[in-house]
Order: structure tokens, then sequence, then C-alpha cells
């Protein structure tokens, strides 16, 4: 059972890797969902620059 889940996984991945390799569509949503990332991450830390100031 768990060869059969694995080899799903890795073709899957592959799949998805080919898909996104050969898609504009797919690439576009990959830099967006990248952005929005980063957009958090960036937001996280200035709210927490702006906690250990206030302390």
């Amino acid at each position: 059972m768990d060869d059969k889940f694995l080899c799903g996984m890795l073709l899957g991945v592959i799949g998805g890797a080919v898909l996104a390799t050969n898609s504009a569509k797919a690439r576009q949503m990959v830099r967006d969902g990248q952005e929005q990332v980063r957009e958090k991450v960036e937001q996280m830390g200035k709210s927490q620059t702006k906690n250990q100031k206030d302390e």
C-alpha cells in the first residue's frame, strides 16, 4: 500500500512540474502565490518589529 501511495505522489509531483513548466497560466498562479507569501512575511516582520519597539 505504501509503495502505491509513494508512486502516486511521485507521479503527481512530476505531473504538476510538467504542467507548470508548459502552462503560462500555471506559472502566473505560482508567481502570484509566491508574491502573496512574501507580502504576508513582510507584514509579520513589520508587526513583530513594531511590537518589540512598543515594549
